[in-house]
């Protein structure tokens, strides 16, 4: 069973001056992407720099993220759950994050393949199998190799997709021939959702349900509709808006994310403040090719 169906937005984690999360500016981000259209919030996941977080703060921001999502979704009359990253390499370490992004309220959790130390294919089923059978609620799966030094190949997907509460995956491979497979082997017992935001459309041909998405921190409802046109039927309308997409999704992964999203999103002014060290702020090449492609998107006003 999905979680959601649409655009799910792995929301950045926004710190003031001194480096601490901002609360406010948290509620500000996520009223807009509720406001906007957005079907799920993303908390602590890659984009929210969940791996410079402590373990309080990233519990802290779960909470956070659960409770306002729910007064957004009351104030637009919309349902929209929260998944908390909760991934890592300690499988142990991963089992007690994910009982209590449980029981902070989180409706699903999202745990990347184990990086670093990595494992074998028969690893990460028994890494996957020991967590799902630690919590109760839905799990999505992310591959992502570029980062991780991992990929989790079709069969494996299979055998963990036999655990009832795993239930989708971010699939960000960029390999469609491995989207293809995993679709074949595990139909409907596997939702998948693009982790790539240049991929979405070739993933909803293969019969995703949506993405996970950095860029949907800025452009929350043309992500949305993007998913929504194509699963209404709409094919010409959602390839135009993944090929209108196209220009300011290369600027937003020409260094390392989330660096140039929160570029983004200060330039909106919405003051998503520094990357925690190592990571630290585009160049200003960078910076200035993301503004004038956000000022032809139609983000920022023309001078």
């Amino acid at each position: 069973m999905s979680i959601f169906t649409g655009s799910g937005v792995a929301v950045c984690t926004p710190f003031d001056n001194a480096g601490n999360f901002n609360h406010a500016v948290y509620d500000k981000l996520i009223d807009f992407q509720v406001k906007e259209g957005t079907d799920a919030i993303v908390a602590c996941g890659t984009t929210g720099e969940a791996t410079t977080l402590s373990k309080d703060e990233h519990i802290e921001i779960v909470r956070h993220a659960v409770l306002f999502t729910k007064k957004a979704s009351e104030k637009y009359n919309r349902k929209v759950p929260v998944i908390a990253g909760a991934g890592g390499n300690d499988t142990a370490k991963c089992i007690t994050m994910g009982q209590v992004l449980s029981q902070a309220g989180a409706d699903g959790l999202m745990c990347v393949t184990p990086y670093y130390n990595k494992t074998s294919q028969r690893g990460l089923i028994e890494h996957y199998t020991a967590i799902a059978k630690a919590v109760d609620i839905p799990i999505v799966v992310y591959n992502v190799p570029g980062r991780t030094a991992l990929n989790m190949l079709p069969a494996t997907l299979y055998e963990i997709s036999k655990i009832p509460n795993i239930v989708a995956m971010k699939e960000a491979s960029g390999d469609i021939v491995q989207v293809a497979e995993m679709v074949e082997l595990c139909g409907d017992a596997i939702t998948m959702y693009s982790g790539n935001d240049n991929h979405i459309v070739p993933m909803l041909s293969l019969g995703g349900k949506g993405v996970i998405t950095t860029t949907g921190n800025i452009t929350p409802a043309a992500i949305h509709n993007m998913v929504m046109e194509y699963l209404n039927g709409n094919h010409e309308e959602s390839l135009r808006l993944q090929l209108g997409i196209l220009p300011l999704v290369r600027c937003l992964f020409a260094d390392v994310n989330p660096m140039p999203i929160k570029a983004a999103l200060n330039m909106m002014e919405f003051e998503a403040g520094n990357c925690r060290l190592p990571l630290t702020t585009v160049d200003d090449s960078l910076h200035e090719k993301l503004k004038c492609e956000m000022v032809k998107y139609g983000l920022l006003p023309k001078h």
